[in-house]
């Protein structure tokens, strides 16, 4: 079937976004042994973002800062499970309404279950999370997922028991999954979307997988050999000269705990045997993502419109996957704090080559927002010039509300116009209320804020008022190991980067005290 183009000239949007993973998932990045065939192909027609940073490597405030372009203080979530406040606009709230747009997926930003801030269509995954957002009048609301799952003669998990700890046990098949029940449903509205009442329009899709989040388990475990998978000098390696934070959670899990997050997920941990078959778990549900994205990207071209579609792919956080001896996110490492990023621009040369696509630099995923904005020309008001080398991400008025997008447009330089050269990036952890991490010390270490800077030249320094701060350089040392902090000859550099750090609280109206430089 093909469909008929839309009517205005503006391109389609596909917003693909997985939960937990690291930016080394994807041979764009590396990965010499993954399979991933259909994020490969979209690779090779995209920009690809060699450093994109999420504001705060956990669900919840990170993916505020991608439906919003909002820093997670700035809008209040600064944990897990706070809802978006309602008079906050996402990006389909900001975007122009020629857009027909829905959601389909994970969205861990208040009530799954209903649709909400300006999304047209909306399928639902996760009974769970009623428990702590639905109102009274929608607490018999299902997943749209649950028929899926009765389809294949199987009994939802329900709203007492969370899909993440379900899965654990449930030995679903590929076809089960929630991840392919996205990808067949997405397929679906790409291939319908010109046959309906508003097929005229065009559309933005947000597409929110689950998988490859915990557990680190699923129906593609036999997929890889873990002796034949890669891993670098910081796999298993105790953070000796880290922050405490660091330590205890490293400690934790390399005591061999069976049962490492407190779900039904068991694995014995006790030898490098183990690690390596949970890491090898992780990367082969990256693969089943893959194989839905692969009917997304058939669904745009036997529908015709994969050539008026703009793609983008990135994730809300990495996963640690035994690097530094961790597991899960909630760190400013690069293998949590990093993630991919894609973004395929309508009109890509399918034959460029990759390396003259690449976007060299860093970047936080709170400029997804306004870059999507300008892409589908839906912005009123353009930043200036000079905005990607001020240092900080200054606020851009939109006139919604008075909430102030404080990302930037990267248009300009997909477009040639400007480079990241002196491009700051920001994340920050607000971890107070947070879930069980294992162990008291732990959960106290957990609490107390911290705020990183990576600079242009590719430092980093990560400061928290009562822990070990820290200072990678990131050009020699790109796994992290060498704690620089105490260097008696970067006091300086530390001083200049801390500055940095204040200059963009100022200016995004972050009130968090943090130890001198």
């Amino acid at each position: 079937m093909t469909t008929t183009p839309n009517s205005t000239d503006r391109p389609n949007i596909l917003v693909i976004l997985t939960d937990q993973q690291r930016q080394d998932s994807l041979a764009c990045y590396g990965n010499d042994w993954i399979e991933t065939p259909n994020l490969d192909s979209i690779a090779d027609q995209s920009f690809v973002f060699d450093n994109a940073y999420v504001t705060q490597p956990v669900c919840t405030p990170s993916r505020a800062s991608i439906m919003t372009g909002l820093y997670p203080h700035a809008v209040g979530l600064h944990r897990n499970n706070i809802p978006l406040p309602a008079d906050c606009p996402t990006i389909a709230e900001r975007i122009s309404e020629d857009y027909y747009c829905a959601y389909f997926g994970k969205w861990h930003l208040g009530n799954d279950m209903i649709q909400q801030h300006g999304f047209d269509e909306w399928i639902s995954v996760e009974d769970f999370h009623r428990v702590r957002a639905t109102k009274r009048e929608h607490r018999n609301v299902e997943a749209h997922y649950n028929d899926h799952l009765r389809k294949h003669g199987i009994e939802p998990p329900g709203i007492n028991r969370s899909y993440e700890n379900w899965f654990a046990t449930a030995d679903l098949t590929e076809e089960q999954t929630q991840a392919y029940f996205l990808g067949d449903s997405a397929a679906g509205f790409i291939r319908n979307h010109g046959e309906t009442e508003t097929g005229d329009m065009p559309f933005m899709l947000y597409v929110s997988f689950f998988e490859p989040h915990p557990p680190y388990t699923g129906p593609l475990n036999d997929l890889y050999d873990p002796e034949d998978i890669s891993v670098g000098p910081a796999f298993l390696k105790r953070p000796d000269d880290g922050s405490l934070l660091n330590r205890l959670r490293a400690d934790y899990y390399l005591s061999g705990q069976l049962n490492p997050l407190g779900i039904d997920d068991y694995h014995d941990l006790t030898a490098e045997d183990g690690w390596r078959r949970l890491r090898a778990q992780y990367f082969a549900n990256v693969t089943l993502v893959d194989r839905q994205v692969g009917k997304m990207l058939d669904a745009l071209r036997e529908s015709g419109q994969l050539d008026n579609t703009l793609i983008v792919f990135t994730s809300e956080h990495g996963e640690m996957a035994g690097d530094h001896g961790m597991l899960e996110k909630r760190s400013m490492y690069e293998e949590a704090s990093r993630v991919p990023l894609l973004i395929r621009v309508p009109g890509s040369e399918p034959d460029k080559a990759r390396e003259s696509q690449r976007i060299n630099g860093s970047v936080s995923l709170v400029d997804l927002v306004p870059t999507l904005l300008d892409l589908s020309e839906s912005r009123t008001e353009k930043t200036s010039d000079g905005l990607l080398g001020d240092g900080f991400a200054p606020t851009v008025s939109n006139g919604s509300n008075g909430w102030e997008m404080q990302g930037k447009s990267l248009a300009p330089v997909l477009n040639g116009d400007a480079d990241l050269s002196g491009n700051d990036v920001f994340v920050q952890w607000n971890g107070m209320g947070d879930r069980n991490l294992g162990t008291p010390e732990i959960n106290r270490m957990a609490s107390m804020h911290w705020r990183t800077v990576i600079t242009p030249d590719r430092w980093k320094l990560n400061l928290c008022p009562a822990d070990q701060c820290e200072l990678y350089d990131l050009n020699t040392d790109p796994h992290e190991l060498n704690n620089l902090y105490d260097d008696p000859q970067h006091r300086d550099r530390i001083r200049d980067m801390a500055a940095r750090i204040r200059i963009w609280q100022a200016a995004t109206g972050d009130e968090v005290d943090l130890p001198g430089g």
